[in-house]
């Protein structure tokens, strides 16, 4: 189980109701095809075994043996197969009868989980037929094994900790308190829920809400499978519908109305890390838990699942747009704050023609629009140098003149040019003082305007030249409230393009959209031939990558190798591995050596899930050594 990945299955097999033979056979067929997928834990529906529409059937004797003989078939025809089948039978136990789980690992029973809840309301009547089962286990005799039977039974695979699988069937995870939260509590990371839920309107959207809830409440994954076309129709339908779902997340899910079989990938990794970085999630005391030992060769699982190349955006338009607008509240709410707070009469923004100030300039006018404040407060100052190209100038112009603030534009290429002449710099050098003297002089006039206007000086930068340590130390890094620190690049394209989409003003959308095609540039170095000469992700490397790098090692804490695996099977055909190991290698010795600009950062507001505050999310020395993640990204 390379890199915590463990793939599991839900499925609904193609059964006739009563016929426990045929049913064996469909069983042991899918088993035997989800074997040959390197699947290594398959879940069937409730009561599969025999059909869950049975009714008054589940008390013939030769119903209940014929269930006895099926499961013992299926065990004989699985021995030798690596994987872990959970499925549902009718099972007397003490002379009652109770709706189980039985778990067969190789072709051995494992042990028996029993229905704690059982519904006998609308068009359910389970009590007719099934005793509720009991959380505390006890050992009985099947097909000659001795084997526990309870709910509060932990199935742990011996050859990797993190695999902890436990089990609750249907009605128990509709109840308050579904025992599954318990069993997370104990120990348990997968649950197994076998379930046989008929089709109503809208009753399929509740059922993925209840799965995604619940494996988000346990930080856990949850595998659900469903009983589908052939079961009893003579009053209900059901629907087939598999769901697996980790930590809020649905990674495979079945089409309805339809028996079929479906797999993902579960992170156990990931949700183990989820768990160690929460610190009221709450571990019980399993005392009252048997642990039973699974058999299983883990080794590489090829990836299927998806895997997204921007973490911070949403692939999906309808969902990217409303994540847009969230977030400019959150900044602009962030903004007005401040602005009360410190009774600023204006705002002091440098803009370039970039998609940062061009975002932190859109955040201040919704702030003060909001506030009902005078935009021509709004101070936007555009200040070429050496660098600057005309297209970014005018596009700096345009955009301020298009939302009606205060526009100032300050050559500050003399004052520069006077400071080299101060400090004994060969201005024809295009070193790093030749660039970061452009940067702290852009800053020093920004903050004596506030000081003459009374404001306040608003950061552009963000999340991801914070990590990278892309900006200059007391230069663009420093700012009295800093709106875009939470925000990281490949998110705030969108967010000016979702400006562009939503404005009436033909003028600013316009500038928009050719702000958007410029190439990201710092523009600290002369152009050529009237173009930009330096485009920043040619020397620190793109940031979709970077972005990806960022999130998952902030976000769960994966190792280079694990990021490397992913990033090359998200990128796959867009980078050579080789590139993305080179990229990855910069963004370690950058993020490491860079901690100190992010140290004393300024105030700015947390749009996500990740952040660099160092207030907040992310706490590190600032002399740490990288040595050792650089090592593993040596070896791959």
């Amino acid at each position: 189980m390379k890199d915590g990945f463990v793939r599991c299955a839900a499925v609904t097999p193609d059964i006739r109701v009563a016929d426990t033979d045929h049913n064996a056979e469909r069983i042991i067929e899918e088993i035997r095809k989800a074997s040959g997928n390197n699947i290594k834990l398959i879940v069937f529906p409730e009561l599969c075994v025999t059909g869950y529409t049975c009714g008054d059937l589940f008390l013939q004797s030769t119903l209940l043996d014929g269930a006895l003989a099926a499961a013992k078939k299926i065990a004989d025809e699985t021995r030798g197969l690596d994987i872990t089948a959970v499925i549902g039978i009718p099972l007397v136990v003490r002379q009652k009868l109770f709706n189980c789980a039985v778990v067969i690992n190789r072709g051995e029973i494992k042990g028996v989980v029993p229905k704690l809840s059982i519904p006998n309301y609308s068009e359910f009547y389970e009590a007719r037929h099934f005793c509720a089962g009991k959380r505390g286990v006890e050992f009985i005799n099947i097909l000659g094994s001795e084997v526990p039977f309870g709910a509060n039974i932990l199935f742990k695979i011996k050859s990797c900790p993190d695999f902890i699988m436990a089990i609750e069937i249907c009605e128990d995870l509709w109840t308050a308190a579904p025992p599954s939260s318990e069993h997370a509590a104990a120990g348990a990371v997968i649950i197994a829920n076998l379930s046989a839920s008929n089709a109503v309107v809208a009753k399929d959207e509740y059922r993925e809400m209840l799965v995604k809830s619940q494996s988000a409440r346990i930080y856990g994954a949850y595998v659900y499978a469903s009983s589908g076309y052939g079961e009893s129709t003579t009053d209900l339908v059901f629907s087939a519908d598999n769901i697996i779902a980790e930590n809020g997340a649905v990674l495979a899910r079945s089409a309805r109305f339809k028996n079929e079989c479906v797999y993902s990938e579960i992170d156990l990794e990931r949700l183990i890390n989820e768990r160690k970085r929460s610190n009221t999630y709450k571990i019980s005391d399993a005392s009252d838990y048997v642990t039973v030992e699974l058999d299983a060769d883990l080794g590489e699982t090829e990836l299927t699942r998806h895997v997204e190349k921007l973490p911070f955006v949403p692939a999906d338009n309808a969902k990217r747009a409303k994540r847009s607008e969230e977030i400019l509240t959150i900044q602009s709410m962030g903004l007005m704050k401040r602005l009360e707070h410190t009774h600023s009469k204006t705002v002091v923004i440098g803009v370039s023609g970039g998609l940062d100030s061009t975002l932190a300039l859109l955040v201040a006018v919704r702030a003060y629009d909001s506030l009902s404040l005078d935009r021509k407060n709004i101070i936007a100052v555009t200040m070429p140098c050496f660098g600057t190209t005309e297209r970014t100038r005018s596009n700096a112009v345009n955009f301020a003149e298009s939302l009606g603030v205060t526009l100032k534009e300050i050559n500050i290429s003399d004052a520069v040019n006077i400071h080299f002449r101060d400090i004994g710099h060969d201005p024809n050098v295009c070193d790093v003082t030749y660039e970061n003297a452009q940067a702290r002089e852009r800053t020093q006039v920004l903050m004596d305007i506030a000081n003459q206007s009374g404001g306040l000086v608003i950061g552009t930068g963000d999340m991801s030249e914070l990590a990278l340590g892309w900006a200059t130390y007391n230069g663009d890094h420093m700012s009295m409230y800093a709106v875009n620190a939470g925000v990281p690049k490949t998110l705030i394209r969108h967010l000016v393009d979702y400006e562009a989409d939503r404005t009436d003003n033909d003028a600013l959308r316009k500038t928009l959209r050719d702000i958007l095609d410029t190439p990201v540039s710092p523009e600290l170095l002369p152009p050529k031939d009237g173009k930009i000469s330096q485009k920043t992700e040619n020397i620190v490397g793109p940031y979709e990558l970077h972005d990806f790098f960022l999130y998952n090692i902030i976000r769960f804490g994966f190792s280079p190798r694990k990021i490397y695996r992913l990033a090359a099977y998200a990128f796959k055909g867009e980078y050579d591995e080789k590139v993305i190991i080179e990229w990855m290698k910069v963004f370690y010795r950058r993020f490491f050596a860079q901690q100190f600009k992010r140290s004393c950062l300024p105030d700015g507001p947390k749009v996500g899930s990740v952040a660099l505050s160092p207030r907040g999310d992310w706490r590190m020395p600032s002399d740490a050594s990288a040595d050792i993640w650089l090592r593993e990204i040596e070896n791959l």
